[in-house]
């Protein structure tokens, strides 16, 4: 062997290292390496004997036990008594006994409960809140979570990298999965989603829970989260999920425009994750897994009031109060001092409101919940982008985004047609709708001119409708029922008239027209047979 690998075992042997790692790390076997050391004159530790004393000298008898107290009638210890030290002589007072052995866990007593709880799948800090708001306990987490883990021998979690922000600039969002709560419309329990915002400073967090999840639901859990902290930070990171991200992109990412205008009212910018990259945002990923595994795990609620409750309490006595293991300080001290970066919250909350793709009819109008909103000329069978909630209607261009049109709300199967946008003569549109349906039938025809004449481009829907009667009962027996109308004076929607006509018209069975084929078949046999007859004759 080297003079070098020579002194490299004898230095690790002097710094007390045992045989095994020694042999683990020079590569020199454990027994070579033990004849160098103990030439060397370097005591050999055994190994698991790290900060370990070899003897107990309390416990053990000495041979010269009294030999310098100058007294000869000192009796000495006999060397077979293994613990003279903790025997008691007539001459002393009895030694007391502790309540429990000084090795022994404090959670000790409660290890049903603790294997109870374990079998739930509730973590250490869970089961030590549990033990001491229902069972007086007086231990510290630390036994708590070593007693755990030693009934699941569970190794330690591996250190990461924590990403740093001032206070006010990052907020970190995500949904999880939450408890069981009973549903009222189906009165079964069902398993929630559990929406965790976690600002990236102070790891303060709002939790909230709903049914179920939409683009809507995820803007409105923002927006009352927003209220809860009492300001924003400047962004958002999220992941790519669809209510937040329609088309997930690292450069250009296509955000939802609900969602887009509700963080624009705010004053915050989204910064969507790279996919398949949760730890950008580890900070709300580990609020959700904190949630999910110490307060809610294993646990039904029969309301959603009444989960959301018991979430807030636990977040106000346990997760604000708490010293965080990454910044070693309490999660309430450092939100206190992050509040003030945050930007202040607008006077008026966001107005919420849906959004779709609309094409443009004939008549120039798109549909939206059963009513008609007039678009400018020039956009018929093209594709709009339109905005709707309860008072207004948006029609916008979908590739510059310019709004096109606005619109107040009207009634089912009303039209609302601004007055710039009706046509100051027939489009070649509705010439060719007219020509189709006077092919149909000269009554078909009729109606429809009336009707044009009479509403203009309110009509074409009407008149697509009789050439869908048409073509659906056949163009002779529409024919009639429009004949039918125009005997009754124009009624205000002939489309109705003309369809309930033909729903109370009586139809004929199988069975009522099978006598009236026989009947047909007899008179023209009797018709053919006068005939030869007759030629006969």
């Amino acid at each position: 062997m080297s003079e070098d690998k020579r002194q490299q075992v004898i230095a690790l042997g002097a710094l007390g290292w045992p045989l095994r790692r020694i042999q683990k790390e020079t590569g020199v076997r454990r027994e070579t390496a033990s004849g160098y050391l103990k030439t060397a004159g370097i005591a050999v530790r055994p190994s698991g004997s790290w900060g370990r004393r070899s003897a107990k000298p309390a416990n053990e008898a000495s041979p010269d036990f009294g030999a310098g107290s100058g007294s000869a009638e000192q009796p000495t210890v006999p060397a077979a008594n293994p613990k003279p030290a903790n025997e008691t002589s007539p001459d002393s007072k009895p030694v007391s006994v502790p309540g429990r052995s000084p090795t022994a866990s404090a959670c000790e007593p409660y290890v049903d409960f603790i294997e109870l709880s374990l079998s739930k799948g509730r973590n250490a800090k869970a089961i030590y809140q549990d033990l001491v708001d229902f069972h007086g306990f007086q231990g510290r987490y630390q036994s708590v979570k070593r007693f755990v883990r030693h009934l699941l021998k569970r190794p330690s979690a591996q250190p990461a990298g924590v990403i740093v922000t001032p206070p006010g600039e990052e907020i970190q969002v995500d949904y999880g999965t939450g408890p069981m709560v009973r549903d009222p419309l189906t009165d079964r329990y069902r398993r929630t989603r559990l929406f965790v915002l976690t600002l990236g400073y102070s790891r303060k967090a709002v939790r909230l829970l709903t049914f179920q999840s939409s683009t809507r639901t995820w803007a409105e859990l923002h927006e009352q989260a927003f209220r809860r902290l009492g300001g924003v930070t400047s962004t958002i990171v999220l992941d790519n999920l669809s209510e937040g991200v329609l088309k997930a992109d690292i450069y250009d990412p296509a955000i939802n425009p609900l969602y887009r205008d509700m963080l624009a009212h705010y004053g915050v910018v989204a910064l969507p994750c790279r996919a398949g990259d949760p730890d950008r945002k580890g900070k709300v990923e580990r609020g959700v897994g904190h949630a999910k595994n110490t307060p809610l795990k294993g646990l039904r609620f029969e309301s959603l009031a009444e989960a959301q409750a018991y979430l807030d309490r636990w977040e106000q006595n346990w997760a604000d109060t708490r010293i965080h293991g990454t910044t070693k300080r309490q999660v309430a001290a450092m939100f206190a001092e992050e509040k003030p970066s945050l930007k202040a919250l607008p006077l008026e909350p966001f107005r919420m409101y849906q959004f779709g793709e609309r094409r443009v009819n004939l008549d120039g109008c798109v549909e939206v919940e059963a009513a008609y909103y007039s678009t400018p000329p020039g956009w018929i069978s093209r594709q709009v982008k339109v905005q709707w909630d309860e008072r207004q209607v948006r029609i916008i261009n979908p590739r510059t985004g310019e709004l096109l049109r606005e619109h107040a709300r009207q009634q089912r199967g009303r039209h609302r047609i601004a007055d710039q946008d009706r046509p100051a003569r027939t489009p070649p549109t509705t010439h060719a709708l007219m020509m189709r349906c006077g092919r149909l039938g000269s009554q078909i025809g009729a109606v429809a001119e009336q009707m044009y004449g009479r509403d203009g481009v309110v009509a074409i829907r009407r008149i697509m409708g009789l050439i869908s009667l048409a073509r659906k009962h056949g163009a002779a027996i529409t024919n009639e029922g429009c004949a039918t109308a125009l005997e009754c004076g124009l009624p205000a929607n002939p489309y109705r008239f003309v369809q309930r006509w033909l729903e109370r018209r009586p139809q004929l069975t199988l069975r009522q027209v099978d006598p009236i084929i026989r009947q047909l078949s007899l008179y023209r046999d009797l018709i053919d047979s006068k005939t030869e007859e007759t030629t006969q004759e």
